[in-house]
């Protein structure tokens, strides 16, 4: 029997889409059941998202930024209560294991808990007396009468975002829980691959008590993206997906006089000195290349061995990852879960063979491990004797095959970084405060880790993504977010 059409979002309400719209089929990545339809072409339901954001937004704007945050208090606690429910969902339709799953709707309530200090992120700012007029001055104003401006953040109107499959609740959550937290009403476009855990998730917020059209959710491919992001009724956009769609969609919509942020894809290096702890620099590394299946824009799909610390290094990776647990994610135990797709998986086999092809050295073939019969499962793979210039070096898997490469010294494996044309995250095993330093003063990436595997911000900070790794001039989160979803309104008065 084929999978339900899921329904789309729009003033509060669930609507259909006809059973004859084309549509993605998606399956459990660990079985191959078919779980969900998601609904690519409909700009009709993307117009009727539109138009309820547009109608809904000058009542919402006006309500007290106080009022406002009440919802998501509410909202909070209701994610709270099903968090469990949630990771139930983004283990079926991603693949992700129930300790990830979990850990990613963690990070989602953190972003809407940061979300609830609107109040103190949107105030704006006042310099009295900044200048004197002598105009109509009274007799007794002695010096002129004073000039006072005032800068107030503002609201932008209706904001869309684009959400990718591997973080299907927490990357919304970077977005519309700030952005109405703002004042501004917003439509969600997720990934066609994962429908089901941003429906639900909006339709927690619809029952924590969101007005109708404050938040709006609509399903679709390409042709739904750039039907809203050159809308004439949307004011911003905020992206979270590959390079080449990043780019795209910033320029078309930049283009069509929108503000945008896009986080886009990534090749993350990870520098490992001789003096490293070793048993920190394996785990960390362990867990960034494979946790999530390398399914996340801050895994560490390459590693930089300086000096001889490949001679402990490499046995120690191989060692640990054939102690990786291949299954789904449900399964108690389990340590890495299917790739979301087919294509994901061919992907990675097709990378192997390539880096296998241009010279490297294949010591752990996840094509070849003990994996569950079904799904799109392949296990950690290490590529050794790297070089700049191979495919494994320079493009973007996203899945579970770690690049390692050599290099004689700090400087330069530092030069090889920073020849890359992405810069999200990067980081340094040391011991070594001195090195640590030159590593933070000199590495060309935006989030940096010394000692830490997977560098993720908090939500008080920003996703500070570098090069072409990120197009626009504020990011997600921190105190960029807030600036993102907000205008400046400068006032210069005087009192006659």
């Amino acid at each position: 029997m084929p999978a339900p059409i899921t329904h789309h979002v729009i003033a509060g309400k669930g609507s259909p889409e006809s059973a004859a719209a084309p549509a993605r089929t998606n399956v459990n990545p660990a079985t191959g059941e078919q779980i969900s339809a998601a609904p690519l072409e409909s700009t009709r339901a993307a117009e009727a998202a539109v138009a309820a954001a547009r109608d809904a937004f000058p009542g919402w704007a006006a309500t007290p930024v106080g009022d406002r945050i009440q919802f998501l208090f509410r909202f909070k606690a209701l994610l709270e209560a099903r968090a469990a429910e949630l990771a139930d969902i983004v283990v079926k339709e991603h693949g992700k294991t129930k300790a990830e799953a979990i850990g990613s709707v963690r990070r989602g309530i953190d972003c809407v808990e940061f979300a609830c200090a609107a109040p103190v992120l949107m105030m704006g700012r006042t310099l009295p007396q900044i200048a004197v007029s002598t105009s109509f001055c009274r007799t007794e104003d002695q010096g002129g009468v004073g000039i006072d401006s005032t800068v107030d953040r503002v609201p932008l109107g209706v904001c869309v975002g684009i959400t990718p499959f591997n973080f299907p609740v927490m990357v919304p959550l970077w977005m519309w829980p700030m952005a109405v937290a703002c004042g501004n009403t917003f439509v969600l476009k997720p990934s066609e691959k994962v429908p089901l855990s941003a429906t639900r998730v909006t339709e927690l917020a619809q029952e924590a008590g969101l007005p109708p059209g404050v938040l709006n959710l609509v399903h679709g491919g390409p042709k739904v993206v750039d039907f809203l992001i050159t809308h004439e009724d949307v004011k911003a956009v905020s992206f979270v997906g590959s390079t080449r769609a990043g780019e795209h969609i910033y320029k078309t919509a930049t283009g069509a006089g929108k503000r945008a942020q896009c986080m886009c894809g990534a090749k993350n290096h990870t520098i490992v000195m001789p003096d490293a702890n070793q048993g920190a620099a394996i785990e960390g590394i362990l867990g960034s290349a494979f946790g999530n299946a390398g399914q996340r824009c801050l895994a560490g799909s390459v590693v930089v061995c300086v000096g001889d610390s490949a001679d402990w290094l490499i046995p120690g990776l191989v060692e640990g990852a054939k102690k990786i647990k291949v299954a789904p994610g449900g399964e108690a135990g389990v340590g890495m879960g299917p790739l979301v797709d087919q294509e994901a998986l061919d992907r990675c086999k097709h990378y192997i063979e390539l880096g296998a092809k241009e010279g490297a050295t294949v010591v752990l073939d996840g094509r070849k491990a003990s994996l569950p019969k079904g799904g799109c499962f392949i296990g950690p793979t290490i590529i050794d004797h790297v070089r700049p210039g191979m495919g494994v070096a320079e493009d973007e898997i996203f899945g579970p095959v770690l690049s390692v490469m050599r290099e004689k010294t700090l400087d330069a494996a530092l030069a090889t970084i920073n020849r890359s044309k992405y810069g999200n995250m990067a980081v340094i095993f040391t011991s070594s405060g001195h090195d640590a330093r030159r590593f933070k003063m000199l590495i060309d990436a935006g989030m940096l880790g010394i000692n830490v595997g997977v560098p993720a911000p908090m939500a008080a900070f920003p996703f500070a993504g570098w090069k072409q790794s990120f197009f626009g001039d504020l990011h997600a989160n921190g105190e960029d977010g807030p600036r993102f979803f907000t205008k400046a309104k400068v006032t210069v008065a005087r009192w006659l």
